[in-house]
């Protein structure tokens, strides 16, 4: 389906809140699992959750934000940007394919270091996602950061046909199938393979809190996926419910 044709409306809803404030208060009166494991994320020092709509690409999305946001954070932007721009390409894919989604995704990171007016700031940052004037720009980087992870999966495939197997039946599956089935098309749920290959591809490293209710002493596993060529580098940070990320910080903007 062209995003083109999905009602704006339900396409976005990203927001900043106080971690304890609502992921605590939604569990309180129900899950005590839960609450323990919220009440040691908020021991360890996490202050605030970016909720994303959960329509199958969160982890797209909420990966795409995390990332932008940790280059205007930089200590270094120009450098950040820079660098970031310099990894990515999809060979895999007809230019026509990914020509468009590729633009608004690096026309975006480019206004962190824009002199002008449009500069990119945190608040800008997350005015995009919400897109307010319906330009789907968070389409189209789900979209982009899609075609990025079949790329590498494609283009590399003793690192993950291992692992490559139906989510539904759990049998081995092609390379080929599985990406135009469970990676290229938009609304389908990311996994371990999908964001390994992003990981990689990105050169990031990305934790996600898994927040899941099964702990029997109420701590929260953490689980990482690094290809970051600095090793001293800063995680994205997600946190996975069942079939769903949000962004997770210890920074309240």
């Amino acid at each position: 389906m062209d995003i083109r044709d999905l009602p704006a409306a339900q396409l976005y809803e990203m927001n900043q809140r106080h971690f304890e404030e609502t992921l605590r208060a939604e569990y309180e009166n129900g899950s005590a699992s839960f609450v323990a494991q919220i009440d040691d994320l908020i021991r360890q020092g996490f202050t605030s959750i970016i909720r994303t709509r959960g329509d199958g690409d969160c982890f797209y999305r909420s990966l795409a934000f995390a990332f932008i946001d940790q280059l205007i954070r930089a200590e270094d932007p120009e450098l950040a940007v820079a660098t970031a721009l310099g990894y990515w390409k999809t060979p895999t894919f007809d230019e026509i394919v990914y020509d468009l989604p590729y633009g608004v995704f690096t026309d975006l990171i480019k206004r962190i270091v824009s002199q002008s007016s449009d500069r990119l700031t945190p608040t800008g940052l997350l005015e995009a996602f919400q897109d307010p004037e319906g330009t789907q720009t968070p389409q189209y980087i789900v979209m982009y950061l899609r075609l990025l992870t079949s790329a590498q999966i494609r283009t590399a495939p003793d690192e993950f046909e291992a692992f490559i197997m139906h989510p539904e039946t759990g049998m081995e599956m092609a390379i080929t199938e599985f990406c135009e089935l469970f990676v290229d098309p938009m609304g389908k749920e990311a996994d371990h393979v999908q964001i390994a290959a992003l990981s990689r591809a990105l050169r990031v490293r990305i934790q996600i809190a898994y927040l899941d209710g099964r702990s029997s002493d109420g701590k929260v596993e953490f689980v990482e996926f690094n290809h970051e060529p600095d090793s001293s580098g800063q995680s994205l940070l997600l946190l996975y419910r069942p079939g769903h990320y949000d962004i997770i910080d210890k920074n309240v903007v």
